[in-house]
């Protein structure tokens, strides 16, 4: 059974200033997702799911869906404000606007999941490398299996100089990942890195595993998640800003004994679309790999 690519594409694009998702970055329009999709296609990945918004869903079918679908087995569902609420937890987050989170996205999806999947962003460069490691690991595993995986990055090759960027701090032990902390606001500082976390500044060597939210789940892992979306919204439907985090639901996956993360690692640049300055960094860098071949110029049949 050929593994699931997920995309989480539902994203405000708050930073950025419009919807990232779809923003033209190749040379024939293509967006930084055509580029994602295609090498999960050519790294044995057999469906694309996006998670996307209601209201871009027309500019998201012109942009991107439509050619994809015409080339790979594509769908894509919505996330919205109400979707896994009853009324009583509606009316408990009446004031709540911004997005309930990576997880909440996630088990929006589970529906039209139905093989061992990897999730992605819809705004990170992973490169071919990542896709083909867990599309490997992905199509031998048991649909029901406790042992899942992610792909690290160093932490040094994921940092923007347009501003702070958010990533999962990760510890591993003996090949597979021992626990994340999620820091939501790392920059360079006085010639060095350091995070922002709970008040304090803390410094980073660059050097540290961080997780870009590339994971790979069997389909037992929708059981977790269900488990810490409850959790989640026993204590957070009124907070306005709390979100329902994939990198904290992973690790309690660890935490509570319910399964394994197998830690691979990728040296790959990053490169992604977090700030409006970025656009011009990530055309450059898609130019350049089509120069170099690595991509073809045209990467869809029309």
């Amino acid at each position: 059974m050929k593994p699931t690519l997920l995309v989480l594409a539902a994203g405000m694009g708050s930073r950025y200033g419009g919807v990232k998702q779809i923003d033209a970055v190749g040379l024939h329009n293509e967006c930084l997702l055509d580029y994602a999709t295609y090498d999960a296609r050519e790294s044995g990945f057999g469906k694309v799911v996006y998670v996307i918004r209601k209201d871009i869903e027309k500019d998201f079918r012109e942009r991107l869906f439509d050619r994809v679908a015409r080339n790979f087995d594509a769908e894509y569902v919505f996330q919205n404000q109400d979707s896994l609420l009853d009324a009583q937890e509606l009316s408990r987050a009446a004031a709540r606007t911004k997005p309930w989170g990576t997880v909440h996205a996630v088990l929006c999806a589970e529906k039209s999941v139905s093989a061992p999947f990897a999730v992605i962003n819809s705004d990170d460069y992973y490169g071919r490398d990542a896709f083909r490691t867990l599309g490997g690991y992905l199509g031998a595993l048991d649909p029901q299996s406790p042992e899942h995986a992610m792909v690290g990055y160093v932490l040094g090759n994921t940092m923007s100089r347009s501003g702070s960027v958010s990533r999962g701090v990760c510890t591993v032990k003996n090949g597979f990942l021992d626990s994340i902390v999620e820091n939501t606001k790392i920059s360079y500082k006085g010639g060095g890195i350091v995070s922002e976390l709970d008040g304090k500044e803390i410094p980073l060597t660059g050097k540290e595993w961080v997780s870009m939210n590339l994971f790979a789940f069997s389909l037992k892992a929708f059981e977790e998640f269900h488990r810490y979306w409850d959790d989640f919204k026993k204590t957070s439907l009124d907070q306005p800003k709390t979100e329902a985090l994939l990198p904290v639901a992973a690790s309690d996956i660890v935490h509570n004994g319910k399964g394994s993360i197998k830690f691979f690692t990728s040296s790959e640049q990053w490169f992604g679309m977090t700030y409006p300055q970025d656009r011009e960094i990530v055309k450059a860098e898609i130019a350049k790999k089509i120069k170099d071949g690595y991509y073809p110029e045209h990467l869809w049949e029309k």
